[in-house]
Parts: C-alpha cells; structure tokens; sequence
C-alpha cells in the first residue's frame, strides 16, 4: 500500500511568488508535512525570492532560501483545493468548486528583515488557522 494522499492541496499566490506565498509555503510545508500538497506562483513572477523574507524565515528555523518564484497556471489552479490569494486581483484565474480565501497582508517587495517579520508573523497565525481548519475537515470525512 502507498502512502495516503495529502489531506488537501493549496494554492498560494501573489503578484511576484518572492514574500508573501513563498514564506506561506514555507510554514504550511513545515506545519502540515506531507499531509497537505503545497504549491506557491505569482501572476507576475519575480527574479528571485526576497531575501528579507528568507531571512525572516530562516530566524524561526524555516528555510526557503532555494525556492524560485513561479508563474501562476490554470492547471495550478484546477489541481489545487483551496487557493489563497495575496494581493493579486483579477489576475487570479477562477476555478468552480475551489475553496478561495484572500488574505490582506503587507507586501514585504522593498522591505528590510525588521518589516517582513511583523508580515511573517501574520503569516504563520493564518497558516496555522488553515491548517487547522484541513484537518478538522479531514476528521469530519468526506464532503457531499
């Protein structure tokens, strides 16, 4: 018998893929484990991931530092479960049956180590909430 599958997909996206959904992949893979496929794009990826926010995740013990921003795809979209949105509007492709959540966070693009942590940190409270809120679906077995 293989492995169970993840519990659930998501999706992160903002404008560039460097801050905000990367440092949300970050604390969703090391929160959730293999339980949760994780995947992070941007509808206008950036060069590199922004090294402030590597930085601010590297000082709670999460490193995202080999991470490269991605572009957003609709097969992106289509394979994921829920898809969270940061700040990047109508480029968002729209999917039926997806669970979407926009969360209101900071762009960290420009910002020091001192200014991401504070974005960082609302980060990881959501994370913890969405994780939260798979498992206790999980645990209430399947929706129809």
């Amino acid at each position: 018998m293989t492995s169970a599958a993840p519990l659930a997909s998501v999706l992160f996206v903002c404008v560039h893929n460097a801050g905000r959904s990367q440092m949300a992949a970050g604390f969703l893979a090391h929160l959730a484990g293999d339980r949760v496929e994780v995947r992070s794009a941007g509808s206008a990826p950036g060069h590199e991931v922004n090294p402030a926010a590597v930085a601010a995740m590297a000082e709670v013990g999460i490193d995202i530092s080999g991470r490269k921003p991605k572009a957003l795809t609709d097969e992106a979209v289509r394979s994921s479960d829920y898809v969270i949105t940061m700040g990047c509007g109508d480029a968002c492709p729209y999917f039926p049956g997806k669970e979407y959540l926009d969360w209101q966070l900071d762009d960290p693009a420009g910002q020091g180590v001192e200014a991401v942590r504070p974005i960082r940190d609302a980060v990881k409270a959501l994370v913890e909430r969405l994780v939260a809120e798979i498992d206790a679906r999980a645990a209430d077995g399947p929706q129809g």
